[in-house]
């Protein structure tokens, strides 16, 4: 999941990437401006976001139907279609095997926008966006086998393959070329309904293969989209961006629930803790709301000094972890009232974030203090993240359980 190192600059449209590569400077710049907004939006001195008390979570979606009530307790790992369909999937079934772990999230559709495995689907075929790295014959056996609860990682709107193969589908210049950020990456427009049924046809044909849970990431306009939102080309409405995204959200869960799999997205952790974002089109709440799961990634590199009270908030996973959680439950209060509120199952950090002054080297007690802070704020479920697919051995995954 290159999904988000860099999740407050994305935010802010600084850099392209929902996961590491970025320098210190541009976060720190950037840090500074979310905290400005959130503290002129609450009312509250910048870097001191608020608290919320967490309640206990249960397996179930309260007031939803859960597509799939038996599921148990999920805790994963990702992993890249290379680790996938490879010698590395044997180290990540061990892993699993020999601990409280049961999950891997592996990338189906990924971040250049190949579709991984050998797909059926005739829109693959005529668009050229397949690329097989896994084989599904033997992947889907071996985590059946060994009791490996299968989630399919989909990166919809970052999608450079399809921006590249349908313009008409994407964000051009004036002369007609399509739009590319600083990492050279395009966007599918979010507007564009077949955008949605291509992705939503991955998703079903991942469901048919056995895979339980659809996991979106990049649901999401480029970042600082409000920056040359009138200067591209694209196909609109008159819907704010926001709804769009929800819009979609939304559809692809009724789209997916009735063939038994849950829907989850990915969400940056930031977005908890300040008001919407609307320039990519991201509402905590909103997207929440038509969600069987929301993953926020609240690693705690991401956020900067002055967060939760830390100098180096890298360096404090615990009092980071801590008051993430504690504004994920704030800001998900409204949909706990209605019934609405889904899964809370985040991503938290397994890697040493080198770029980050002050960082500290992560290793079994730092995965342990994040787990510590989500069992503390009633979170059960979590995901973790290490680009590699290297994860830390001798971890206590149920910590204080």
């Amino acid at each position: 999941m290159d999904i988000l190192l860099a999740a407050l600059l994305m935010l802010w449209g600084d850099v392209s990437a929902d996961h590491p590569d970025i320098t210190a400077e541009q976060l720190a710049a950037a840090s500074v401006r979310l905290q400005e907004a959130a503290s002129a939006e609450s009312g509250e001195p910048a870097g001191v976001p608020g608290g919320g008390a967490g309640n206990d979570q249960g397996q179930t979606v309260a007031g939803k139907t859960d597509p799939a009530p038996d599921t148990p307790i999920i805790r994963g790992v990702y992993a890249t279609a290379h680790s996938a369909g490879g010698a590395r999937l044997n180290e990540l079934v061990e892993l699993l095997n020999e601990t409280e772990l049961n999950a891997l999230v592996i990338d189906v559709k990924d971040d250049w926008g190949y579709v991984t495995y050998e797909s059926e689907l005739p829109i693959v075929g005529e668009l050229g966006t397949g690329k097989k790295i896994i084989d599904m014959t033997k992947l889907m056996p071996v985590l059946e086998e060994n009791d490996i609860y299968p989630i399919a990682r989909i990166v919809v709107f970052k999608d450079t393959i399809l921006a590249n193969g349908k313009p008409e589908w994407s964000f051009t210049r004036a002369d007609g070329t399509v739009w590319k950020n600083g990492r050279g990456e395009s966007f599918v427009n979010p507007y564009v309904k077949e955008v949605w049924d291509y992705n939503i046809d991955v998703a079903k044909e991942a469901a048919r293969l056995g895979f339980k849970e659809i996991q979106f990431d990049y649901v999401r306009f480029p970042e600082g989209f409000e920056k040359r939102a009138d200067e591209l080309v694209y196909e609109r409405t008159e819907d704010a961006r926001t709804k769009v995204i929800a819009d979609f959200v939304a559809y692809a869960r009724e789209q997916l629930n009735p063939l038994g799999v849950r829907v989850s997205v990915d969400i940056f952790g930031y977005a908890a803790s300040v008001p919407a974002a609307e320039g990519i089109g991201q509402d905590f709440v909103e997207i929440s709301r038509h969600v069987d799961v929301i993953s926020p990634m609240v690693y705690p590199s991401h956020y900067s000094t002055g967060w939760f009270g830390s100098k180096v908030p890298d360096a404090n996973p615990y009092v980071t972890i801590n008051g993430a959680m504690a504004d994920t439950h704030e800001k998900l209060q409204p949909l706990e009232q209605s019934g609405e509120k889904p899964i809370i199952r985040p991503w938290i950090q397994d890697f040493t974030a080198t770029w980050v002054p002050g960082h500290i080297k992560y290793g079994k007690h730092e995965v342990e203090e994040q787990i510590r802070a989500l069992t503390d704020n009633g979170i059960r479920e979590f995901l973790l993240w290490n680009a590699s697919n290297k994860y830390t051995k001798g971890v206590d995954y149920v910590k204080d359980e």
